[in-house]
C-alpha cells in the first residue's frame, strides 16, 4: 500500500526488475545518505512519534518494521516524505501492519513480499524499492522483517532467497536492513551466508545497544557500494527495539558487482 499526502491509498504491485526502469527524481542527499531503521512494535509504546520526529525527520529512508498504519503514523509519514509503501502482513482489527519505507522521493521499482510463519501461521513482510541517486545510479533498498517461530532455518531461507534474486541482478548500490529475528546460530550463520553470496557488507556499531535475544542481535543493517560514515543505535523506550541510525555516502570506486 501508497500512503502519499493528499491522495488515496493505493495499492501496489510487483514491478518488472528485469526491465529497463524509468526515470525519476532523486534522493536529496546532498552527498550523504541517512538512514533510520526501528522495529516501532505497532506503535504500542509512548513517545514513538517523538522519537520519529527527532530522528527520522533527518532521514532520507526511513525502514520501519511491525508499522501498523494508524492516523499518527500516516500522517507523520505523509507531511515527511514524498512516498510511504507499507506491506502489510497481516491485517489488525483496524488498521495493517508490515514493514514500512518512507522515502523522500518516490520509488522507481516496488516488490512487496510476505513469507508465512510455519508455526503461528502468521505472514512476515519485506518491502524491495529503487531509488535514484543524484550520481545517476540506483539504489535498492530492502526492508524485512524476517520470520520468528519456525524449525530449523529452511523457512527463513526461503525468506530471503527471492531478494537475493533480485539483489544479484541489481548492478547499482544496496541497503538490506531490518529486524532479521536471527536469535540462533544456525540463523545468523545462515544470514551471514546469505549477505556473503551476495558481496554485502554489515554495518557495525561502537556502542551496539541492539536488540538480543538468546545473546545475538535481531537488527541489522547490510550495504553494498556504499561507505559508511557514522553508525549508531538510539537508546530509548518507545519501543521494545532500538532504533538504528546510519549515514551512507556513495562510493567513489568502481562497484564490486
Amino acid at each position: 500500500m501508497r500512503y502519499v499526502a493528499g491522495q488515496p491509498v493505493e495499492r501496489i504491485f510487483p514491478g518488472p526488475i528485469h526491465q529497463q526502469l524509468p526515470l525519476g527524481a532523486a534522493l536529496p542527499t546532498s552527498g550523504a545518505l541517512r538512514v533510520m531503521v526501528w522495529n516501532i512494535f505497532k506503535q504500542q509504546r509512548a513517545d514513538w512519534l517523538s522519537v520519529l520526529k527527532d530522528f527520522g525527520k533527518d532521514a532520507q529512508l526511513v525502514l520501519l518494521q511491525e508499522a501498523q498504519t494508524t492516523p499518527e503514523l500516516v500522517s507523520f509519514a505523509t507531511s515527511n516524505y514524498l512516498a510511504a509503501d507499507q506491506v502489510p502482513a497481516f491485517v489488525l482489527p483496524q488498521h495493517p501492519s508490515g514493514v514500512m519505507t518512507l522515502a523522500a522521493t518516490h520509488p522507481v521499482y516496488c516488490c512487496p513480499l510476505r513469507e508465512r510463519e510455519p508455526l503461528l501461521r502468521l505472514a512476515k513482510s519485506a518491502l524491495i524499492t529503487v531509488y535514484p541517486l543524484y550520481n545517476g545510479q540506483l539504489l535498492m533498498v530492502v526492508n524485512i522483517h524476517a520470520v520468528n517461530f519456525s524449525l530449523g532455518i529452511d523457512v527463513y531461507s526461503k525468506q530471503l532467497d527471492p531478494i537475493g534474486e533480485q539483489i544479484s541482478n541489481h548492478k547499482g548500490p544496496v541497503i538490506m536492513a531490518g529486524d532479521f529475528n536471527a536469535w540462533s546460530r544456525k540463523r545468523i550463520n545462515a544470514l551471514y551466508q546469505f549477505a556473503e553470496d551476495i558481496a554485502l557488507k554489515e554495518v557495525s556499531f561502537t556502542n551496539d545497544h541492539r536488540r538480543k535475544a538468546f545473546g545475538r542481535p535481531l537488527d541489522f543493517v547490510f550495504y553494498r557500494n556504499l561507505g559508511v560514515v557514522e553508525a549508531s543505535v538510539l537508546v530509548t523506550q518507545a519501543s521494545d527495539h532500538n532504533p538504528l541510525l546510519v549515514e551512507f555516502h556513495p562510493e567513489t570506486e568502481k562497484p564490486i558487482w
